[in-house]
């Protein structure tokens, strides 16, 4: 590539076309071509293979994302997040599994204080009114839970 002056930025970079560099050029000239994405119909650029950006990710690496996102999120493993979301500890659901902190500390990531729970059951364990019989529910799987001071609590 020739090394010429970009006629819209002024710095010395290589030619890409029409006299501007490559970033000029992708910012100022160039317009990617249309496609009726094949999955949700909407007019898009083409990524690859006929869909849009959005659902060539959705289709192609869904899995590699949720790897990504259960790295940055919770600090953990996919093949331990798979292990311990298979399914609901309390009931055994397994369509829907969220990912619980036994100590409520979300950044203690040590196996034996994440457990998996159902969407009821993770909301149950977080309401007052419904957590004493879930943290006794726990202890009956075996799960050691932490002292909660506001259960035990009275004005007396």
């Amino acid at each position: 590539m020739n090394i010429i002056k970009c006629a819209k930025c002024g710095e010395e970079r290589p030619h890409q076309a029409k006299g501007l560099c490559t970033s000029c050029y992708k910012k100022y000239s160039w317009k990617p071509k249309l496609i009726t994405c094949k999955r949700c119909g909407r007019q898009l650029p083409n990524h690859a293979k006929g869909f849009c950006a959005g659902c060539y990710q959705f289709i192609f690496r869904l899995e590699d994302n949720k790897a990504f996102n259960y790295k940055k999120w919770y600090g953990i493993d996919i093949d331990l997040y798979k292990k311990v979301t298979s399914q609901c500890l309390i009931c055994g659901f397994s369509k829907i599994v969220d990912l619980h902190h036994v100590d409520q500390n979300n950044k203690n990531n040590s196996e034996d204080n994440i457990i998996g729970v159902c969407p009821n059951h993770h909301r149950m364990i977080h309401e007052y009114k419904y957590r004493k019989e879930m943290f006794d529910l726990l202890k009956q799987k075996g799960i050691k839970v932490p002292q909660d001071k506001k259960l035990g609590f009275s004005m007396n």
